[in-house]
């Protein structure tokens, strides 16, 4: 939630109330283009739990939809970190296609007085998922959040450009909706454009 809130408006905010399953649509400059994109927070602890299957039901809703992901941890938090795999597995799942993107992130980075992850083990995970992963501070340095958006931006990017069947994927799955114009004459104008090829 503090990534989001950082990338689009530049500011820390220390106090929120995370994980609201709230849907930002923003406008972003990407490569000399505005580009307009959907970011959703979405619950992100997978526990035992009794309200798992709820927890899982919510998350597929979100993820059926999405076109790259990023899965965030705290350095400070082993149990977030822990939380990483089945959450990459749930996303699998979903989209089998291994070429949509899923980067993981390391946040807090600062904090390294309280790290109980390190660097070393977020390498390891990545790579064993086959994902990009970044270490970052949400609250330090805003420049490393919006680098991570952008990067995830440019590799979706790439596969809507490639002619992929992810392209296609946003007329056949609804998306959330959302009160952004530019991104409802954005999908207006790709359904017309796959219809014409």
């Amino acid at each position: 939630s503090a990534m989001i809130v950082r990338f689009l408006t530049k500011r820390f905010i220390g106090d929120y109330e995370p994980n609201t399953g709230n849907l930002y649509s923003r406008l972003v400059h990407l490569d000399g283009d505005h580009v307009a994109v959907q970011i959703q927070d979405t619950p992100g602890c997978i526990q035992v739990q009794e309200d798992c299957v709820q927890v899982l039901d919510s998350l597929s809703r979100c993820v059926k939809w999405a076109e790259g992901f990023l899965l965030v941890y705290s350095i400070t938090d082993y149990s977030s970190y822990q939380s990483v795999r089945p959450l990459y597995q749930h996303i699998r799942k979903v989209h089998p296609d291994a070429r949509t993107p899923v980067i993981i992130v390391g946040n807090k980075a600062d904090l390294l007085h309280a790290r109980q992850v390190q660097a070393k083990e977020g390498l390891q995970l990545a790579n064993e998922l086959g994902s990009l992963f970044l270490e970052i501070s949400t609250s330090d340095d805003s420049q490393g959040v919006c680098d991570v958006f952008q990067y995830l931006c440019k590799e979706v990017s790439k596969l809507q450009h490639a002619g992929s069947t992810d392209r296609r994927r946003s007329s056949i799955i609804p998306r959330p909706k959302s009160p952004n114009m530019q991104d409802l004459k954005r999908r207006f104008k790709q359904a017309l454009s796959s219809k014409v090829k």
